[in-house]
């Protein structure tokens, strides 16, 4: 079947998907072909799993492709579905190209959940040209109401904003760039995509309703704790402000809670080499403000973090996100100027295949930000 849906609608895809992503994604799909006659390997990470089950075993096919829409399906159904994450545990959400087995993968699902967005092209354009099927697509950025990515004072300036070169207009602190697509790291947008999801499944598997049900109620529960405990963390804290060293995909946590913030890059930027200027900022910043920790996030390198923290005399604590950084020489010459410690803060972006083994969870990542939260800001 996937053989005529790739033949087929081969010349589509190839003009869509050219003018985004280029030559690889055409080498992605002429790459389908060949596996349309190699059958479907299960694959032991993030739930990857052999196609096809819902003929076989009566359960729904569920695929997402980032981490968080993953451990919210699996809280919600346990084992009434078999489910598949297109994102291996560690790797690049924004560097990610789909493969054969993830095109199959998301033409055969009964539901498919994605962000949306500047790094879900891609997506857009394979579900344009694949059969509908009944399947039931869930895109994270319909679910809640969306913030524009902010570039806050002291961020690297866009390379090349050729928009306001063009016409002669300043740029602005705060100005927009593109939506921010980390609706998830505010726990209260994940309960609203909590809830979109039960409504889906149970629409798909009414037989499994009361099951859904149970379980999206227990879990909401735990999520309303989590929030409870987020603004009780920030009630009784002596400052409302973090410094990270890193990017920053947590605009939704810090509106939601009424937080300040200072970064090196927004959530998205493309651009890993920061300016003396903001090398500078962030330095002061964290001396001015007398800071406990600075912040990075999980799976990203630490070096800005521990340069920022070295100068300033404070640590570094992770605050989890898992968006990677290339930007050494940008961390190492903070490090050498500062002095503080490094925290990492978690979005929850993905998690690393240690962590996925280890049983990490949307919550446990979540209550680990709380107990960091409650060290920055005292």
């Amino acid at each position: 079947m996937i053989w005529n849906f790739v033949l087929q609608h081969m010349k589509d895809v190839k003009k869509k998907i050219w003018r985004r992503r280029g030559p690889a994604v055409l080498v992605l799909c002429l790459a389908v072909i060949v596996q349309g006659c190699a059958g479907y390997p299960a694959d032991k990470d993030g739930g990857h799993r052999e196609q096809n089950k819902t003929n076989e075993n009566g359960r729904l096919s569920v695929v997402t492709t980032i981490f968080p829409p993953y451990d919210f399906v699996r809280e919600i159904a346990g084992d009434c579905v078999d489910l598949k994450m297109l994102l291996k545990p560690g790797e690049e959400s924004h560097s990610y190209e789909p493969t054969p087995q993830d095109m199959i993968a998301i033409e055969n699902s009964d539901v498919f959940i994605y962000v949306g967005g500047e790094n879900d092209v891609w997506v857009e354009d394979i579900l344009s040209s694949m059969p509908d099927k009944d399947r039931v697509s869930i895109r994270l950025l319909d679910c809640v109401e969306t913030e524009e990515e902010e570039h806050v004072e002291g961020m690297k300036e866009p390379a090349g904003d050729s928009h306001h070169e063009m016409h002669g207009e300043e740029k602005h602190e705060g100005s927009v760039h593109e939506i921010d697509e980390h609706v998830w790291t505010s726990p209260v947008n994940a309960s609203v995509i909590v809830e979109k999801i039960k409504e889906v499944l149970i629409q798909k598997d009414s037989e499994n309703k009361a099951a859904y049900e149970e379980n999206a109620d227990r879990y909401q529960t735990e999520l309303a704790q989590l929030d409870k405990r987020f603004r009780e963390v920030v009630r009784q804290s002596k400052r409302n402000l973090l410094i990270f060293g890193d990017r920053f995909p947590f605009l939704y946590f810090a509106k939601e809670y009424g937080l300040e913030y200072y970064a090196a890059f927004p959530g998205c930027a493309g651009d890993t080499e920061p300016s003396a200027a903001t090398m500078v900022f962030l330095i002061e910043k964290a001396k001015d403000e007398n800071v406990p920790a600075v912040l990075k996030m999980e799976l990203s390198n630490a070096d800005i973090a521990n340069a920022v923290a070295e100068a300033s005399g404070t640590e570094v604590r992770i605050f989890y996100s898992c968006h990677n950084l290339s930007a050494e020489d940008f961390s190492n010459a903070i490090a050498e100027a500062t002095d503080t410690r490094v925290e990492t803060f978690n979005s929850c972006h993905n998690i690393s295949a240690e962590d996925f083994e280890k049983g990490e969870t949307y919550l446990t990542m979540m209550q680990k930000n709380a107990d960091t939260l409650k060290e920055v800001l005292n």
